[in-house]
């Protein structure tokens, strides 16, 4: 059965998540500003056992963008901020793999690792090695900004890894602003924008170099343990997981199953038949994020008709009753307004017909 879900789409830490959120506050943003549509809060995110959705980066990154506007720089922000720490296993794989051509060997098969949102590729060519990061599958309102973090992560790190052997150099789709944000960001290699895909370009000549912090007992243990994670979150990638991390990154648009089906390439009915198989719908699915997302904004002060728009009810009754079906009890009662406020969550009314 063919997989209709992105690369992308798989279960991550909360390092990537962290990096978003400072990002934003560097600009004066809150987390909550940030992580408003995840249903996190910062707190969850410095807890190492977190377990995050690939939807919710695209998330944040919509946040970012929607509240500091589309500019040219803003995701190379945060590709600057990575370190082999923030990679974790996999960064400390690539630190201590033997050879050149190691390191791309690691990079590509256990992309999934390293929170990246285009899926590598490599060709060889006379005389050099590309890896090609394809970004199709990414949504295209964040598609720039995740292309910018992406390369600037190689950018910053690479060097690092590669030591003395970092003749490579950076193309790009990117033009203009963009492409010069990431040069910024690049040092001394070599990047050229306004081409027609993305690559890292090495030379055949230095891939079977030694690296300098070559460990061949620990590269082999620490590769094993990156096969291990990557086995159990690909495991966690039913259909089931795929829908849940759809809902969160479309939910402004409260999509509906045949929606979701679309983007999964699926008809409606075959969508129903996997998620039964897995033993759950499209409503728990939807409910269960949609649970999760009251619980945000009813904690962040929001009122229960503000938070019912925000969720795409038609009225508060609505939403109320929803909320009792989730929790038992209503949203006024678990999260009690402010006096001035008691009478109007309820009716129905309140200020979310006037929200923009």
């Amino acid at each position: 059965m063919t997989d209709p879900s992105p690369e992308w789409d798989h279960p991550r830490g909360a390092a990537a998540l962290r990096l978003l959120v400072e990002v934003g506050g560097d600009h004066g943003l809150s987390a909550a500003d940030c992580l408003r549509g995840t249903g996190l809060r910062d707190a969850d995110l410095h807890q190492p056992s977190c377990q995050c959705e690939a939807g919710h980066e695209i998330t944040v990154a919509r946040n970012l963008i929607r509240r500091l506007g589309d500019r040219p720089g803003l995701g190379t922000e945060a590709g600057a901020r990575y370190t082999f720490g923030t990679l974790g296993i996999w960064g400390y794989a690539l630190m201590s793999s033997a050879r050149v051509r190691d390191v791309v060997r690691l990079s590509v098969r256990y992309a999934d690792l390293c929170f990246a949102f285009v899926r590598p590729v490599v060709h060889q060519h006379p005389g050099e090695l590309a890896v090609v990061c394809d970004d199709s599958e990414i949504p295209s309102d964040v598609r720039e900004f995740f292309v910018e973090r992406e390369l600037t992560k190689v950018a910053r790190l690479l060097p690092v890894a590669l030591g003395r052997h970092s003749r490579l150099r950076i193309e790009t789709a990117l033009t203009g602003a963009r492409a010069q944000a990431v040069r910024d960001h690049a040092g001394r290699i070599e990047v050229r924008g306004e081409l027609s895909c993305h690559r890292v370009v090495l030379d055949n000549e230095i891939l079977d170099s030694p690296l300098p912090q070559a460990d061949p007992i620990t590269a082999r243990e620490l590769e094993r343990q990156c096969a291990r994670l990557l086995e159990f979150r690909r495991g966690r990638r039913g259909t089931a997981a795929h829908v849940r991390s759809l809902l969160l990154a479309e939910l402004d648009g409260a999509p509906t199953m045949a929606a979701i089906a679309a983007l999964l390439h699926l008809d409606p009915r075959t969508l129903r038949r996997r998620l039964r198989a897995e033993g759950t719908s499209f409503r728990e699915l939807a409910d269960e994020v949609h649970a999760a997302m009251a619980e945000e904004l009813l904690r962040a002060g929001l009122t229960v008709s503000e938070t019912a728009f925000r969720l795409g009810y038609h009225d508060a009754a609505g939403f109320t009753r929803a909320y009792r079906r989730w929790n038992g009890r209503t949203p006024g009662s678990a999260h009690p307004a402010p006096e001035k406020d008691n009478a109007a969550p309820e009716s129905g009314m309140g200020r979310a017909a006037r929200r923009p």
